[in-house]
């Protein structure tokens, strides 16, 4: 099996290795920020563009939907061109991107504006993890590496609603995405300089009709989800969704199976190691995002925070995270992956199921210690789950394995806007109480969403205004209530999936040098029985 070209520069002074990662957290700090530094933004571009409910959610996954969608065959095209190439590409255009999102002119546009930035995060995040393979052949520091790298997309995705909150204190709701300019122009410059260019020295033909497929079935899966839970399954659009989305996945899978030179070797999947980390990220990533949308918007609207108190009520989730990325190796090393993989997830349950007791008046310290708890988990999920897939995967193959790692990360956070989001929809929709006497375009506004209610409520009288708020908050609370037992549940269900999959697992052989272990490497090949 042929091994990862290097050009342009060898990896090997350690000065420059360890730099060349700094950029590299750069990058994927910054996508991961952008997944959710428009929530704490969501009240103000109710009030600004306004939005309907069902924009309001695509404003919001718009940019996960489509950055699932490509990042498997963006993965690929990284193993034939470049991985260093196509970061650089898609760096600019992520800044093309934000300036077009930041002064978006109304909701479609802003849309447009998310998804375009999704096509070039799809660029940026598989080139991280498969140059941290480059740069790193040594599995001691490789382990360092992603540990840190897990650290900053995971306390990335916690600080987004921080940085959201600073910015909104100031300025208006588009200079979210003006932050991306100096970032990117930062990692174009030392990115050019720093990191070594690696590729797949045999790549083969980059199957067009390949991509294609991998898109409109992960794109159509997911709008059938998103679409039922908030409208059910009666519309003629969600069961046609889902049909062509399965359809497409499984001509994708067939395909793949048949070429010589596949977008990718869905052969992997009969690692369990690599199964049950792509399905431990993506249930993961349903909970945290589903928890930080659904809180920033009870942060400001049910208890009345300003953005910026907001923000830094969110705070203990992005300390979290950063220790639970940094501690995964010696976590690993003491417990065994299965262990560690599984007794997180049952704490991320434990950490979201607090949605389902939270009302209007409950005591800050319950949410903190949730946001910390998630947190934490979450940085040890994510990281532990990234070191799985890329050790179980070929080197030359590296971008396609991190880009599924990518797409499980992605899709968890697009479906976990959706599912909880629409969860909580429907569920305010349906308890709403409307005050008699409300003109009926102020009734339908109020009905899509608590920021409409909000928003409504002003230009009411004080008899209209404060039944219909009481009312929202209640109704809104109650969706959040259910919602959060909800993800629990499903992560208790992730916790059983990984220690059934994990058991008595005898790993390959590492397709990197293998080397005696040490204190803090995660050593993926310990997975207990």
């Amino acid at each position: 099996m042929s091994s990862t070209v290097l050009t342009n520069q060898s990896p090997t002074n350690q000065s420059r290795r360890w730099t060349g990662l700094a950029v590299l957290v750069l990058a994927i700090t910054l996508v991961a920020v952008d997944a959710t530094v428009l929530s704490l933004a969501i009240p103000s571009i109710s009030e600004t563009l306004r939005p309907s409910g069902t924009q309001l959610l695509w404003i919001g996954d718009a940019y996960s939907f489509v950055l699932a969608g490509l990042l498997v065959s963006m993965g690929s095209l990284s193993d034939r061109i470049g991985r260093k190439k196509l970061l650089l590409i898609g760096s600019s255009a992520f800044g093309a991107a934000s300036l077009l999102a930041a002064y978006a002119p109304g909701p479609g546009w802003l849309i447009v504006a998310r998804a375009l930035l999704g096509v070039a995060g799809a660029t940026i995040m598989p080139s991280t993890l498969s140059l941290i393979r480059s740069l790193f052949p040594d599995d001691r520091e490789r382990a360092t590496a992603i540990g840190i790298w897990g650290a900053a997309a995971t306390a990335g995705a916690a600080l987004g609603p921080v940085v959201g909150g600073v910015l909104l204190e100031h300025f208006w709701w588009g200079s979210v995405f003006l932050l991306n300019i100096p970032v990117l122009l930062l990692l174009l410059v030392f990115g050019a300089w720093l990191l070594p260019e690696s590729r797949d020295p045999e790549p083969g033909r980059w199957d067009v009709l390949s991509v294609a497929l991998s898109m409109a079935g992960v794109i159509g899966v997911v709008y059938a989800i998103k679409e039922a839970a908030a409208h059910g399954v009666a519309r003629w659009d969600v069961p046609l969704a889902a049909l062509v989305g399965a359809a497409a996945l499984t001509v994708f899978v067939r395909r793949q199976l048949r070429l010589d030179t596949p977008l990718l070797d869905v052969r992997l999947f009969g690692d369990r190691r690599f199964t049950a980390a792509v399905l431990a990220s993506l249930i993961a990533l349903v909970g945290l995002s589903g928890v930080v949308f659904v809180t920033s918007q009870y942060l400001q609207l049910v208890r009345g925070y300003e953005p910026l108190r907001a923000g830094l009520a969110e705070l203990p989730a992005f300390v979290g995270a950063v220790v639970g990325g940094l501690l995964t190796a010696r976590l690993v090393r003491r417990s065994g992956a299965r262990a560690a993989l599984t007794f997180c997830l049952l704490a991320m349950g434990l950490g979201v199921g607090v949605l389902g007791w939270l009302q209007q008046d409950t005591t800050y310290l319950l949410l903190a210690a949730s946001f910390l708890l998630v947190g934490t988990a979450e940085g040890v999920v994510y990281t532990l789950a990234a070191d799985l897939v890329l050790s179980a995967a070929p080197a030359e193959n590296a971008g396609a394995a991190s880009a599924v790692s990518e797409t499980a990360y992605e899709l968890g956070t697009a479906l976990g806007i959706a599912l909880v989001g629409s969860v909580v929809g429907s569920l305010y929709a349906s308890g709403l109480a409307v005050p008699a006497g409300t003109a009926p375009a102020a009734a339908a506004r109020a009905g899509e969403s608590l920021g409409g209610a909000v928003e409504t409520a002003h230009g009411l009288s004080q008899s209209l205004a404060e039944p219909l708020l009481a009312s929202a908050k209640e109704s809104f609370v109650h969706g959040m209530n259910v919602a959060g037992v909800l993800a629990a549940v499903l992560l208790i269900g992730a916790a059983a999936m990984a220690w059934r999959l994990l058991r008595g697992l005898s790993a390959p052989v590492a397709t990197t040098p293998v080397q005696q272990p040490a204190p803090e490497k995660v050593d993926v090949q310990k997975v207990d029985a």
